[in-house]
């Protein structure tokens, strides 16, 4: 499982011009489930996203967490992050999880950000949607839950 975490002072997304979903301040994430993930890997991620220091403290230094900011979640399902580009110039999505093994370990890791007592927005599974964000900093960190 990875997750392209996007520090972000505004997000949103929506789907066919409709807002599904918006945070003011938080992290954006873009979650991608390949075959063998399972929900010991989405607790993982949950651990590390929810207390990952990289939010600014008093000194300007990236000390404090999502829970210590009071952070929201805007977190979107993204099965191309396990894009296979080595071979031709079309990437192969065949290490993404299938549709529904994905959508259930996408919906548990949401389910477990909230268990964290942080507020999680979302897009629409499966759907094309529009994200749009203030990446601050910016900061952009990639979680795999395979680097345990």
């Amino acid at each position: 499982m990875k997750a392209v975490v996007q520090l972000a002072n505004h997000a949103n997304v929506s789907v066919e011009d409709k807002l599904t979903g918006s945070i003011d301040f938080g992290f954006v994430v873009l979650l991608g489930v390949t075959h063998d993930d399972t929900e010991a890997d989405a607790q993982y991620l949950v651990n590390k996203l929810v207390h990952l220091r990289i939010f600014a403290d008093e000194n300007g230094k990236m000390n404090r967490s999502l829970k210590d900011v009071n952070g929201d979640v805007l977190s979107i399902s993204q099965f191309t992050l396990f894009a296979d580009t080595r071979k031709g110039r079309r990437p192969s999505f065949v290490q993404a999880a299938k549709p529904d093994q994905a959508l259930e370990l996408y919906n548990y890791f949401n389910q477990q950000i909230e268990e964290q007592g942080i507020h999680v927005e979302t897009g629409e599974f499966g759907e094309m949607m529009g994200v749009q964000l203030t990446n601050e900093g910016p900061v952009t960190i990639i979680l795999d839950s395979n680097e345990k």
